[in-house]
């Protein structure tokens, strides 16, 4: 895979990412889980960020192991194989904790690779 085509998986998992707060804003956790659309749009975008991630060259990933490769992975495997259950406090503290950081993290990567 070229280098140009791995970075259009960092440019999803940033527009991924962007929906997930997009979804989400103004809500809290009562809100968000009350809210059959924007919870199961929300849950379908960070299927989505883990999926891009799995594109994303090995070499790519151990050059920046600030990224959380492996759990976004696996959050993104938790959440396709929702029969293995979907903690809602979990998922609010990835919504609201982690994908800013990942946002943010993302795009210092698109610029440094840039």
């Amino acid at each position: 895979m070229s280098e140009r085509e791995w970075r259009f998986y960092i440019d999803d998992m940033i527009r991924f990412s962007g929906n997930v707060l997009s979804y989400t804003s103004g809500m809290d956790q009562d809100a968000f889980v009350a809210t059959p659309i924007n919870y199961d749009a929300t849950l379908r975008n960070l299927e989505l960020i883990g999926e891009a991630a799995t594109h994303v060259p090995e070499v790519v990933r151990a050059e920046n192991p600030d990224i959380p490769w492996r759990m976004i992975i696996a959050t993104r495997n938790r959440l396709i194989h929702a029969y293995l259950g979907i903690d809602n406090d979990t998922l609010w503290s990835i919504i609201r904790d982690d994908v800013p950081t990942l946002v943010q993290t993302l795009k210092l990567l698109q610029k440094q690779e840039g």
